[in-house]
């Protein structure tokens, strides 16, 4: 390997560990979606059901598929405080994830170049007939 491919994956494996040295800084991750719904109640009188409506809310509604089941939960003002937060860890622990996926896709493409490519065996006389 030339030196400066061996810089250039140097290089490479630093940028990684510094990308990989962030995923411990994460605390809790939560994937999902939030939503904030008005709703009409079943009171015929209600003004939510006015011309114009009043709806009641907001109500914070948290939806995310666990286990291949979708599953919805209403959420208070604190609870979706926290969500959000665990959202956003979630979020920057798929990017650093993919990063070191690139990262790990130019190592590979590196050193790949550097070991050339491997040709397939030689069919014997016996398998050509």
């Amino acid at each position: 390997m030339s030196t400066k491919s061996q810089r250039q994956l140097a290089e490479l494996r630093a940028r990684f560990r510094t990308k990989a040295d962030k995923l411990p800084e994460l605390a809790f991750l939560l994937k999902g979606s939030l939503l904030q719904r008005f709703k009409r109640c079943s009171s015929p009188g209600c003004a939510c059901h006015a011309d114009p409506p009043r709806l009641h809310g907001p109500y914070w509604q948290w939806t995310a598929k666990i286990k291949g089941k979708t599953v919805t939960r209403i959420l208070s003002e604190q609870q979706v405080s926290r969500y959000r937060e665990w959202m956003g860890n979630a979020q920057r622990f798929d990017q650093i994830v993919q990063e070191l996926y690139e990262l790990s896709a130019q190592a590979d493409e590196l050193l790949r170049s550097q070991e050339g490519a491997p040709r397939p065996p030689k069919r014997s006389a016996r398998s050509r007939s």
